[in-house]
């Protein structure tokens, strides 16, 4: 572990620009024009610099591990599995899906309200045509407000959990409001019963379970994340490690319930490896990150989300 966290420190300056590079790709949507979290100067976001989410959502390797947590369980629920294998790009080309997820979790949680309001309302447009039936004859339907609680639950707990376990340990004071300060987003995506606490989502998670249900497709997912051109060539020797740690990540009675051995997880001395992984990208600071684009909008320092001198709770409202 010594002989990593000291490749780490060598490795800092290419890797922050690799970073960098990413992060400026990622803001490049399918048509081209990047979206600008900088601007309109001054207008904020749907939550404030001071939420959880905030918090959350600057860390790239935690937001990567969460991000395929949470597909695994979304996955699970055929009528969710069967929309998204047929009516989406991810099998055909993966980079270009995860970019455009990516994005658009991006663009709700730094993008200005103005800008996340329209892009959700294009999302929500989109999924107006995804509907059909799952080969077990279960009609199914994008905009469905069972299915979108649903994908918003996994979503936020994915994410939530991966900061939580990999980054930095939260109070369950802190993630509960992580799940209350997501309410205003997750309606306007359509998902009006979204968990507003840790409580809440495992209760859903619970009634949920006799619906989730092993299938190859979520082993085809694992496959295509392990090796897909995701992260930057000097990170990708590591992208099968965060690939088990979002394994390792879901509920053990989930894991389960999916056939999802341990095999397929972390081995326990990989999981320091992820925690030191996961706490040098929380220190960096990229000038291209929406993060950082969204507290320069409001007038906030660059290293406003980084500082680690006062709690959250103490923090200036922007």
């Amino acid at each position: 572990m010594e002989a990593f966290a000291e490749k780490l420190f060598w490795f800092q300056g290419p890797l922050v620009r690799h970073l960098d590079k990413a992060s400026r790709a990622l803001l490049v949507p399918d048509d081209g024009r990047a979206v600008d979290f900088g601007s309109p100067a001054g207008e904020p976001s749907l939550g404030a610099p001071t939420s959880v989410s905030w918090r959350i959502f600057k860390n790239p390797v935690t937001l990567f591990i969460g991000g395929v947590a949470a597909v695994i369980l979304e996955l699970a629920e055929p009528r969710v599995r069967t929309g998204v294998w047929k009516h989406s790009i991810f099998r055909k080309d993966p980079v270009r899906r995860l970019r455009r997820t990516g994005l658009a979790a991006m663009v709700t949680v730094y993008g200005a309200r103005s800008t996340a309001e329209a892009m959700i309302a294009g999302v929500r447009r989109m999924h107006e045509r995804v509907r059909g039936e799952t080969p077990g004859g279960e009609p199914y339907h994008a905009n469905d407000p069972e299915l979108l609680n649903w994908v918003q639950a996994t979503a936020a707990f994915g994410f939530l959990e991966a900061y939580h376990i990999y980054a930095e340990p939260l109070a369950l004071a802190d993630r509960d409001r992580y799940y209350r300060e997501g309410e205003t987003a997750a309606a306007l995506y359509g998902a009006i019963s979204a968990p507003r606490s840790e409580a809440e989502v495992q209760a859903l998670f619970q009634a949920m379970g006799p619906h989730l249900e092993p299938s190859p497709i979520i082993f085809e997912f694992l496959q295509i994340m392990r090796s897909a051109r995701v992260l930057p060539a000097m990170l990708r020797p590591v992208q099968p490690l965060l690939v088990r740690a979002a394994v390792s990540l879901t509920p053990p009675w989930i894991r389960e319930r999916l056939d999802l051995s341990d095999a397929l997880g972390l081995r326990s001395w990989e999981a320091p490896l992820v925690r030191q992984g996961a706490a040098f990208a929380g220190r960096v600071v990229l000038e291209s990150s929406p993060a950082v684009q969204a507290c320069l909008r409001l007038g906030l320092p660059a290293n406003y989300l980084y500082r680690k001198d006062a709690p959250p709770a103490s923090w200036p409202h922007g």
